[in-house]
């Protein structure tokens, strides 16, 4: 029998959902045409590492449990859910070190146009206020 209760979740985009894994012990798996269509659809920026250049999603992009995977160490994980599939051989040839890593990921940040992280809200106004 079908459930039929309605969901609280929001539908996932097809880019979105092709590059979620669907198992934590997987790799992503993404076909050529999906990589494309996510390409197309602007969500991969190019960032340097060691002077070669990495596709990797924008960070906008990126996963609460992937930036989890970076706090607890699984670089080679992080990597696989955020870098283009085409490239992620080559990062994982690079094999960067924990700084060249951070950079990496920080560029990212940056390029996006957003860093992750907490937002720190609005501005204060600098004119006062007095109630009367």
């Amino acid at each position: 029998m079908a459930n039929t209760t309605p969901s609280s979740r929001k539908p996932r985009s097809a880019a979105r959902s092709a590059s979620r894994p669907t198992n934590r012990a997987e790799e992503p798996e993404v076909t050529a045409a999906d990589a494309q269509e996510i390409e197309a659809d602007g969500d991969y920026i190019t960032v340097t590492l060691d002077d070669e250049p990495i596709r990797v999603l924008s960070a906008t992009l990126w996963r609460t449990s992937w930036v989890q995977q970076v706090n607890l160490g699984d670089f080679v994980g992080f990597a696989a859910n955020v870098v283009h599939p085409d490239d992620l051989e080559l990062f994982q040839e690079i094999d960067p070190t924990i700084p060249d890593f951070q950079q990496f990921t920080q560029d990212a940040q940056e390029l996006s146009g957003e860093p992750v992280g907490k937002s720190r809200g609005p501005n204060r106004s600098s004119r006062r206020t007095q109630r009367r």
